[in-house]
């Protein structure tokens, strides 16, 4: 019950972000070139939504396995190399999350100390800024997550979406569906000369 409400909550926050991020490049596209005016902070709003977007995406891509990866030869391992990779893959990437984290903390601690401003807005900086620490706990978290169930064996790796495996099943796809559309034109020509 709680899982099916922070998922729901998660794809909600990331549809919020890519409609409000579309609608405003949009408004400003119109009022530009239709009205000759403009939204003078629409550009850093959109930077700052795309920034959102990508560092909470990122860890919602590891949570489904959304993430593009090249596994072919850790996939022809034997299964406890292949869990050890993995585990090693995770590692590295907590690294990587880790001095980020820092990196960004000790950035918006400066950036409130100082009291800097959006450029457009009378917003602090290190509030919209704080996506940093939050995309990158996040991403922490769901490498833990996927760790974890590496370690008790529930899964063997990454779980990448398999781009060559969804083209070979949309192109099965395809010559199904243009074999029945072959299948009905011959069935309306042999009609039509019947008639």
């Amino acid at each position: 019950m709680v899982k099916r409400i922070i998922d729901h909550f998660e794809e909600s926050f990331l549809s919020l972000l890519m409609v409000s991020m579309t609608l405003l490049v949009f408004a400003e596209v119109v009022l530009r070139f239709g009205f000759n005016t403009g939204i003078h902070w629409a550009q850093e709003v959109t930077l700052l939504i795309a920034a959102w977007f990508v560092l909470y995406g990122a860890s919602y891509g590891v949570k489904v396995g959304a993430h593009i990866g090249v596994d072919v030869f850790v996939k022809l391992l034997p299964s406890p190399i292949h869990r050890f990779l993995t585990l090693l893959a995770i590692v590295l990437a907590l690294v990587y999350c880790g001095m980020f984290l820092y990196g960004s903390w000790i950035y918006l601690a400066k950036m409130k100390m100082i009291g800097i401003e959006l450029e457009d807005l009378p917003v602090p900086k290190w509030i919209p800024m704080s996506v940093l620490v939050i995309g990158f706990a996040l991403l922490a978290l769901r490498f833990l997550e996927l760790g974890w169930k590496v370690l008790k064996g529930d899964v063997e790796g990454f779980h990448f979406v398999d781009e060559a495996k969804e083209s070979m099943e949309i192109a099965e796809e395809l010559k199904e569906y243009t074999e029945a559309d072959v299948a009905v034109a011959e069935a309306t020509d042999t009609v039509k000369e019947a008639k």
